[in-house]
């Protein structure tokens, strides 16, 4: 027989909601990074430069983010059967990336001032970094409303989320510079800076190279789904069991269940889709039915296998 599908589609309103989102992120953003560039310029401050330049990666990301949330609802074609909703994944992928290597620069950068710590204008530092606290703080609330549900949103939070905090290290600096005189301050908070982009963006490059390679997806349990399966009435084993995610809120499964002579098969079908979709968020299904009988006559690993 065919292999029936349960498919679920986030909903127009949903991605509408984030590309709003992401777009009034990056127009803030982007707008204050050129303030935070000048400023820092200015100041002679590498905190503040640091910041910017985090701040230019947030502007990349948030921009390669609203054009994957664009580009994952194309629709499918005969090429591309599962259609781009992988293009989120891609993106949040290297938006972690570029995190990593950004955490790097910052870190080298504040090596070699370490040791000779130039003079900062800590005053224009301290007021231009608050100004940066305040249009982070707007960007981390816009964006918090889709980052549990989406992985590139999450991305784009994450970026937002370590430049918060990194202009927080940079008025501590500015702070210390403007009323202590210590310059050492300005390399230092560099360094927590990069520290917290390091801490922030690991967790997102493994999520999404867990996706990328098809891993099972966090909070689901392969044994739990196969126990699950095998307490259905009339269903005798389940095996061959895959499970994954093509993006975010979209996870996949196809398994083989072996039902007895007498069962229901149609009915085997909708109780396994019910339990996948209602026990583990599993919206889309692949099941192929195999009868008792035929099942003990042929290797359960040959595809010509299955029954009808």
């Amino acid at each position: 027989m065919g292999q029936p599908h349960h498919h679920h589609h986030v909903t127009a309103a949903e991605v509408a909601g984030n590309r709003r989102r992401l777009a009034l992120a990056l127009i803030l953003t982007a707008a204050y990074m050129v303030a935070e560039v000048i400023g820092g310029l200015a100041a002679n401050s590498l905190a503040l430069l640091a910041d910017a330049g985090h701040m230019f990666s947030d502007t990349a990301a948030l921009g390669l983010s609203l054009a994957a949330v664009t580009l994952a609802q194309r629709p499918a074609t005969a090429q591309r059967t599962y259609g781009f909703y992988r293009a989120e994944i891609l993106a949040a992928l290297v938006n972690g990336a570029t995190l990593l290597a950004l955490a790097v620069l910052i870190g080298r950068e504040a090596w070699e001032r370490l040791s000779a710590p130039p003079e900062v204008k800590g005053g224009l530092m301290l007021a231009i970094a608050c100004g940066g606290l305040l249009i982070n703080l707007a960007n981390l609330r816009i964006l918090s409303g889709g980052r549990e549900g989406n992985l590139n949103v999450r991305g784009a939070w994450l970026h937002v989320l370590a430049d918060t905090l990194g202009s927080i290290g940079a008025i501590s600096a500015g702070a210390a510079i403007y009323f202590l005189d210590w310059r050492w301050a300005d390399p230092a908070a560099s360094f927590v800076i990069a520290a917290l982009v390091l801490y922030s963006s690991w967790g997102l490059v493994r999520e999404t190279l867990d996706v990328l390679m098809e891993g099972v997806p966090k909070g689901i349990s392969v044994a739990d789904v196969t126990a699950a399966l095998e307490e259905l009435p009339g269903v005798l084993d389940a095996h061959d069991l895959h499970v994954w995610s093509l993006t975010s809120g979209r996870n996949i499964a196809t398994t083989h269940l072996v039902i007895a002579k007498d069962a229901d098969h149609q009915g085997v079908i909708e109780a396994a889709n019910r339990t996948l979709a209602e026990r583990f968020a599993i919206e889309h299904a692949t099941i192929q039915v195999e009868h008792a009988e035929l099942a003990s006559q042929c290797s359960p690993c040959d595809p010509t296998a299955a029954a009808s």
